[in-house]
Formats: C-alpha cells, sequence, structure tokens
C-alpha cells in the first residue's frame, strides 16, 4: 500500500527514492543533485524546519547520511502564500467518500503559490484523513461540490464514472440576459473546443463536436440571469467558453471574453466568477446506492 505522511497543515509529502548506483556525501548533497532547479539554500532551510523526514517520519538533518535504496518524505516550503478567506463544507463523509463544498478562489490542489490553501489540504486537516484525493476537479474560481475518495483502492472505480459520463453535474451561473439567446432556450449547445495559444484559454474551432451543454434559463433580472447548465462532456472550460460563444460571458469571468492578469496576493474577494457547481448525482459503484448531493451556496441574481 501506498505510504503517505501528512504535515500538521494537512499537506502531504512527496516521496523520493535514494538510487544503490549513487554516492553523495550526506542528504543535502543528494537533494541538491537530485533536484537542481531548486536552491541549496531552500534545502538547508527544509532540514532546518523538520521537512524533510524518513520513512518512519523521523526527521533529519542536512549531514545525516546517504542510505541507499531506502526512501525519504519531504515537504514543500512555501515563502509566501495568498490566504483565502473563505471556508470549505464538508456535506457528507463516510468510509468511501468525502463530498466538500468548496467556496470561490480555493484551489482544489496544491499548484503554483498554493500548499496550504487548497482545499485537499484543509481538508485532510480537518478529518485527518491521509489517503483522500479528489476524483474529479473543478477551477479555483468556480465554487461548490467536490468529491474525494478515501480508500486508494477503490479511487480508480470512482473516477471510471466521470470517465465514463455516469455521472450528472449541474451548474448555476449569473451572466448577462439575452433576449435572442431566452427563444432558443432550453438547448443542447455542441462545439468543438481546443486550447487556444494562450493555455488559460479555450476556443471554438471547427471540426467534430466534443462537447456538449444543455443550457436552460431559470430567472431573468435584467440585465442578468440565472442559467443552469448541465455538460454532458467534461472538456477544461467548457461552461465558460460556452456561454463566451453564445455572448452571455459569465459574471465576473476573468478569462472569457478577455483574458486579465491574476493578482495572486491582491485578489479581489469582492468579485466571484458567478459559476456554482450546484448538483451531482451518480450510482455509487461500491454498494450501489443512488447518490446525490447539493451546495449549500447560492449565487445572488
Amino acid at each position: 500500500m501506498e505510504f503517505m505522511k501528512v504535515n500538521s497543515e494537512g499537506v502531504s509529502a512527496s516521496r523520493v527514492y535514494l538510487p544503490a548506483d549513487q554516492a553523495h556525501l550526506n542528504l543535502l548533497a543528494f537533494f541538491v543533485t537530485q533536484f537542481p532547479h531548486i536552491a541549496e539554500d531552500e534545502w538547508v532551510n527544509r532540514f532546518n524546519e523538520g521537512l524533510i523526514l524518513d520513512q518512519d517520519g523521523q526527521t533529519l538533518t542536512a549531514s545525516s547520511p546517504y542510505l541507499p535504496n531506502s526512501h525519504l518524505l519531504y515537504f514543500r516550503r512555501l515563502a509566501r502564500e495568498p490566504e483565502i478567506p473563505f471556508e470549505e463544507e464538508i456535506l457528507y463523509q463516510d468510509e468511501h467518500i468525502l463530498v466538500a463544498d468548496k467556496p470561490h478562489f480555493l484551489p482544489v490542489t496544491p499548484s503554483g503559490l498554493y500548499l496550504h490553501q487548497t482545499l485537499l489540504s484543509r481538508v485532510k486537516k480537518k478529518t485527518g484523513i491521509q489517503t483522500l484525493s479528489p476524483i474529479h476537479r473543478i477551477d479555483r474560481d468556480t465554487a461548490g461540490l467536490v468529491i474525494f475518495s478515501v480508500n486508494p483502492t477503490e479511487r480508480a472505480q470512482y473516477q471510471n464514472l466521470f470517465r465514463d459520463r455516469a455521472v450528472k453535474k449541474v451548474y448555476e451561473a449569473i451572466a448577462p440576459y439575452s433576449e435572442s439567446l431566452a427563444k432558443k432556450l432550453p438547448m443542447t449547445y455542441q462545439s468543438r473546443i481546443e486550447e487556444s495559444e494562450h493555455f488559460l484559454q479555450m476556443q471554438e474551432v471547427e471540426g467534430d463536436s466534443n462537447t456538449d451543454t444543455l443550457i436552460e434559463l431559470v430567472q431573468e433580472k435584467n440585465p442578468w440571469a440565472r442559467y443552469r447548465l448541465t455538460p454532458g462532456s467534461g472538456k477544461k472550460h467548457q461552461l465558460r467558453c460556452h456561454l463566451n460563444v453564445l455572448e452571455v460571458p459569465i459574471k465576473n469571468d476573468q478569462i472569457y471574453p478577455v483574458l486579465t492578469p491574476y493578482q495572486e496576493y491582491d485578489l479581489d474577494f469582492s468579485k466571484p466568477l458567478q459559476l456554482l457547481a450546484k448538483e451531482i448525482a451518480f450510482v455509487d459503484p461500491i454498494d450501489g446506492l443512488n447518490r446525490t448531493f447539493s451546495s449549500a451556496q447560492e449565487l445572488v441574481l
């Protein structure tokens, strides 16, 4: 079974193998050689802060000997991380899955500048469950439901539900009201979207459709409207891209139609993307029960 350790902040360690065909003066020399893109001072600081451990969880020092054919654990260290002042809520938990209600702005997993301020790290810290792993993702700008697998041996069965389109996901969005679009709704919008020249943006292109979204008008309060979005496919930024193409880009979207660079340390928390992963339903592959979950959050029109 995969060994994983989580620190007091709920952050999982990475594991590194010490090959038998190498020799190093000490562990500091090994890490500097193994990870040349990370400065030596950074590794010294990690050792000093107790972020390098052996397989039994014992802290090691920079001068500890290099022991071939062994594994070590190490944690990332961020000098400065943006604080996300919103709390997630755990809606459901059993021995198989955990369902969390994620706030806007919070990434699901560690990446870039985010380590502790992620849904995964926070939920691990709250529950103490070291083996939690998200079985799907939503953008950090999007609020709403995220499901985690508890047992690594069951994770693939839950992930396969999404691969096989056996999960019904329903989103809500606040976007401009369009009378011409309203006349066509409800409708299933289909198109082919691919990455644009800028990796953050997706674009609609010619070719066979690879996305489909059922779009329904729920409420109108001119100049805005509430839309119910049910994606049949799961492409990156599918909902954001589709509504943008239909000339009703989601309120407060910083990527569509115009890409606005993030001010990572000065986020405008007063303007969250008005997109919410509201409902999710599936037949549980472990016990065969029908599972339906709904976010407690509401978008204000």
